[in-house]
C-alpha cells in the first residue's frame, strides 16, 4: 500500500523545513545538533524511498524472474 498523496507530501513538507533547519543551525549550533537534524533528514528519505520498494514488491506477478524495470519519478530528483 504506498503512502497517501496526504501523507507524501506532508513528509516532503517536513523534510523541506528541517533542511532550512539544518542550514541555519550550520552557522551557529555545534556539530551534534546538525547530526541529529540530518539523521531525521535521512529517516523521512528512507520512509518515502522504501514505500516505493515495498510498492514494487507488492506488485510483482507470480513467477517473475525477481528483475525490476526502473521506475523512477521526477521527483526523485528534486
Amino acid at each position: 500500500m504506498t503512502l497517501s498523496k496526504r501523507v507524501h507530501e506532508s513528509m516532503k513538507d517536513a523534510e523541506a523545513n528541517l533542511r532550512n533547519a539544518l542550514a541555519h543551525a550550520s552557522r551557529q549550533e555545534r556539530p551534534m545538533v546538525l547530526n541529529e537534524i540530518s539523521a531525521m533528514i535521512r529517516g523521512i528519505d528512507n520512509v518515502i524511498s522504501t514505500d516505493k520498494v515495498l510498492d514494487q514488491l507488492e506488485d510483482r506477478e507470480e513467477g517473475d524472474s525477481g528483475m525490476f524495470e526502473p521506475k523512477w519519478d521526477e521527483e526523485d530528483y528534486d
